[in-house]
Parts: structure tokens; C-alpha cells; sequence
């Protein structure tokens, strides 16, 4: 670890520290949903340093040839680890957002349907995937990511997301996709 790197993280427990300054907002986006805010780390050079290296080092030692990321908050993760990783990064986005030819699906999530696009070039055959995202919660667009994965014969590592909401199953969503999370609620 860097000098840098051990003054970022002295002191920090991530159990205690960054579920302390994570903002739980009730019925958003609609009633009934408890909105995780990861805003706030984003705002702590040191909790977002240890929540960027964190992640990374999990899997430093992967191999790991491209990061995918999901639309909007994971764009927040994603390249920052890739950077760490040495890896490139492949943005997941909603409809039109690519401005190259693309692959799509379309999955349910915990309050309605969506789709996603991926370029179609932005994963060879056989490249090593390691997909990011700040919260699981039932998978679905998750497990829309690795159908795109898929159809592009990438190879998926792993699947890493800042929070993970342990009661709705998102894990059983992925299969045998390894999961990886920072933090479980």
C-alpha cells in the first residue's frame, strides 16, 4: 500500500464509517423503497478512496481486461476502478444514450422495466469482465448486464457493487456470477 494510499485509509472502518454517512431516503423513488444515497462518500476523499481501493484490490490479482458499468451510479465506480485494475472501460447505458451500434435487453426491476445498450464491439471474445454497480438489490439489471456480457463471449469474473441489499436476493438473480459487496444491508 502507498504512503498516500495508508493516510486515506487510517482509520477507516467500513462497517462503521461509511454506513454511518450512507443517507437512507425513504419512498424514492416511489413509496416503499428505501433509497440508498451513496452521495455523501462521494463527497469523502477518504471514504471514497477506500471504497475505490477496496473494490480494486479485491481484484487485483484477475486479470481483469474490461469494467462494465451500469447508467448512472455506477459510472461513479466504474472507471475509477478500471483505472486501478489497469483495465479498459465499457459503459452500459439506457436507449440512445451510444452512438454506436449496439446490443440490448430488457429486464424488470423492483419497480418497473427498463433496457439497457451496450456497444457492440466494447467486449472481444474471451476478454476477462468485471462488471460494477453501487447497489444490488434484486439483480435485475445485473443479470441484464451479464446477458449482454454474454452475447458478446466475454468472460465474467465478477460482479462488485458498493451496497448490497442482503433481503431481496439480488445474488440468486446472477447465478454463479461471484458477488462481491462492500456493504450489506
Amino acid at each position: 500500500m502507498s504512503e498516500k494510499k495508508a493516510k486515506n485509509n487510517a482509520g477507516l472502518n467500513p462497517a462503521r464509517d461509511l454506513k454511518s454517512i450512507i443517507r437512507t431516503v425513504p419512498d424514492f423513488p416511489k413509496a416503499g423503497i428505501n433509497f440508498y444515497d451513496i452521495t455523501p462518500i462521494l463527497k469523502d476523499g477518504r471514504a471514497l478512496a477506500y471504497t475505490i481501493d477496496t473494490m480494486a484490490d479485491h481484484f487485483s490479482n484477475m486479470n481483469i481486461d474490461i469494467v462494465v458499468s451500469m447508467e448512472a451510479r455506477g459510472f461513479l465506480f466504474g472507471p475509477a476502478i478500471a483505472y486501478k485494475l489497469g483495465a479498459g472501460f465499457a459503459p452500459v447505458r439506457k436507449p440512445g444514450k451510444l452512438p454506436w451500434d449496439t446490443h440490448k435487453e430488457e429486464y424488470t426491476l423492483e419497480y418497473g422495466t427498463d433496457t439497457i445498450e451496450i456497444h457492440q464491439d466494447a467486449i472481444q471474445a474471451g476478454q476477462r469482465v468485471l462488471i460494477i454497480d453501487d447497489v444490488l438489490a434484486t439483480g435485475g439489471t445485473a443479470k441484464a448486464v451479464t446477458k449482454l456480457i454474454e452475447k458478446m463471449n466475454g468472460k465474467i469474473i465478477g460482479a462488485a457493487f458498493v451496497i448490497e441489499l442482503l433481503a431481496l436476493k439480488g445474488r440468486k438473480n446472477l447465478g454463479s456470477v461471484p458477488v462481491y459487496s462492500l456493504l450489506q444491508y
